[in-house]
């Protein structure tokens, strides 16, 4: 609910970087935003071109080629790298209250968007989705000859934690991240689904919400998205729910049977166990998204302590 506050946050700018894929079944671009000091934000926002077509989100203008070439630095001081939650991007008002204290104590940031997120454009007929660690590894090796002696650190929300904790648990002990931090993992996203759609609130209130938000994304890039055949328009435009979206979306997107696959694919609860690097898990008690159950049908959370600790 704080998330859907219009409150306007601390003014964060940022500089885009559009990166070409080096995923040979991932392909496309995506977009990293670099946090910059406001001083240099209002400087470009002068100089730079109208965005008429608002492809770039506020307080946020594309670095120039000659900005890029003079980023590289070997300077030490550490840097973080953030994921946001569905359908976010650099500009949700939670990474930046997140970045702007780390920011003014000297540390570095960017923002890891995903696919179509954050107003960037896809140019292959796929989505970010909750499984694609691809951008996340991408961006680290390129942050890591960038700047060769900056310590690297991470924190990732809701759907950013999930994919987070994957990236750390695939990389185990080459791990390059001196350590990363979960905001509100759904951790294991079948059961997730499951209680979302066994209450009034959880189905039509945050499963419609979130399906909503996902179809704007399909809205926006509907034409790059059609152009995988398997892709049946006129139920994506009956869908309302999230499940509905992933049914129809990003199964026939990713070659999965159904929504249920993907998310028992795409969860990160075992991936902790795979996990080498200092990792803390933050999940509020009565969130009414990431919630798990036992055999009796009481409600917990699990405990992170022991599997990140072994």
């Amino acid at each position: 609910m704080y998330t859907a506050i219009k409150d306007p946050g601390p003014p964060i700018h940022y500089k885009r970087k559009l990166l070409d894929s080096d995923h040979s079944v991932y392909p496309g671009t995506f977009a990293v935003d670099f946090v910059i000091s406001q001083e240099a934000g209002l400087e470009s926002a002068s100089h730079a071109p109208k965005d008429k077509d608002n492809s770039l989100p506020e307080r946020t203008t594309n670095f120039t080629p000659e900005e890029w070439d003079r980023l590289a630095s070997t300077d030490n001081k550490p840097m973080l790298i953030a994921l946001h939650g569905l359908t976010g991007g650099s500009h949700e008002v939670y990474l930046r209250e997140t970045i702007a204290p780390l920011t003014a104590s000297g540390w570095s940031a960017c923002v890891v968007n995903g696919r179509g997120c954050a107003q960037s454009r896809i140019t292959t007929p796929q989505l970010f989705n909750s499984r694609a660690t691809w951008d996340v590894r991408q961006t680290v090796k390129l942050l890591r000859r960038l700047f060769p002696n900056r310590p690297l650190y991470a924190v990732g929300f809701s759907l950013g934690a999930n994919i987070l904790t994957n990236y750390v648990g695939e990389e185990g002990e080459s791990c390059i991240l001196k350590a990363a931090v979960s905001c509100s993992n759904p951790w294991n996203l079948e059961i997730c689904n499951t209680e979302l759609r066994r209450t009034w609130l959880g189905l039509e209130v945050y499963c419609r919400t979130m399906g909503k938000n996902m179809m704007g994304l399909f809205e926006r890039h509907r034409e790059q998205i059609l152009r995988n055949q398997e892709i049946d328009v006129e139920k994506v435009m009956q869908s309302r729910y999230l499940f509905e979206f992933d049914r129809y979306i990003q199964c026939p997107t990713w070659g999965y049977p159904t929504e249920g696959a993907y998310y028992r694919d795409s969860q990160s609860v075992d991936a902790l166990l795979a996990v080498r690097i200092p990792f803390l898990g933050i999940n509020a008690e009565d969130d009414p998204v990431c919630v798990f159950f036992c055999s009796s049908g009481r409600r917990y959370e699990y405990c992170l302590f022991s599997l990140t600790m072994c």
